[in-house]
């Protein structure tokens, strides 16, 4: 059977990994395949949008640095960020818990 692998909750998934620190494009899409355990495996043309979407909101902030002789953009998250993942962690913990109750996961 072949796992969904769908991205419907990107700006969740985003902010989580900005939260312990900021990243730039492709860090994101590499740490997020691999603490999903490949699960995850985010394109760039689906990271972009949502980061500019991010930054319009004022959930994040970005900067360029120079590492290694190349200049990358990095991402910050902004305290209406973390208002924002907290926010989104607890309707995706609410949603989990319903699912989890239908398959039988949970019960009392």
């Amino acid at each position: 059977m072949e796992r969904k692998k769908t991205l419907e909750h990107t700006s969740l998934l985003v902010l989580s990994l900005l939260k312990g620190q900021d990243l730039y494009g492709y860090q994101m899409i590499t740490e997020l395949e691999r603490r999903s355990d490949h699960t995850f495996q985010m394109k760039e043309g689906t990271l972009y949008p949502v980061l500019k979407k991010l930054e319009n909101g004022g959930h994040v902030t970005a900067y360029e640095a120079e590492v290694s002789g190349r200049t990358r953009k990095y991402y910050h998250i902004t305290k209406k960020g973390l208002k924002q993942l907290a926010q989104e962690t607890a309707d995706w913990e609410e949603y989990a818990h319903g699912v989890n109750s239908v398959l039988g996961f949970i019960t009392g």
